[in-house]
């Protein structure tokens, strides 16, 4: 029903900054962006997979891990279909495999039913 794909991964010096960027896309038109909370999880080698950020559809309401409160901003697009996670002050703790994720209606509670592949964030120190 939705598929997400992400890119902008990559490796960066500690202090530096990167922007992720997911597109999503409906698979059918009687669907609708709108309808589909989106947020970035990521997991670090032997760590769980946490919720980083997520966006209501409408884009008006979010949320931020405390670890990242401050140095991430979430924002989403949805005529371009885009959902963007811009990290800033990144340090070698936010080194993980980044997944763009979605829910239908609900707004980032339990598990998502949309995952994209993932995309590695490299962050040296």
């Amino acid at each position: 029903q939705l598929r997400l794909v992400e890119s902008g991964g990559g490796l960066v010096q500690s202090g530096g900054s990167l922007s992720l960027s997911c597109a999503a896309s409906v698979l059918s038109f009687k669907s609708y962006l709108e309808s589909y909370a989106i947020g970035w999880f990521r997991q670090a080698p032997g760590k769980e997979r946490e919720l980083v950020s997520c966006v209501a559809g409408s884009g008006g309401h979010t949320k931020y891990a405390d670890s990242v409160k401050g140095r991430f901003t979430i924002s989403r697009d949805n005529a371009k279909k885009t959902v963007s996670l811009q990290m800033n002050s990144l340090s070698p703790e936010d080194t993980a495999v980044y997944y763009c994720a979605g829910w239908l209606v609900d707004y980032c509670s339990g598990i998502p039913g949309y995952w994209g592949r993932g995309t590695q964030v490299t962050v040296s120190s």
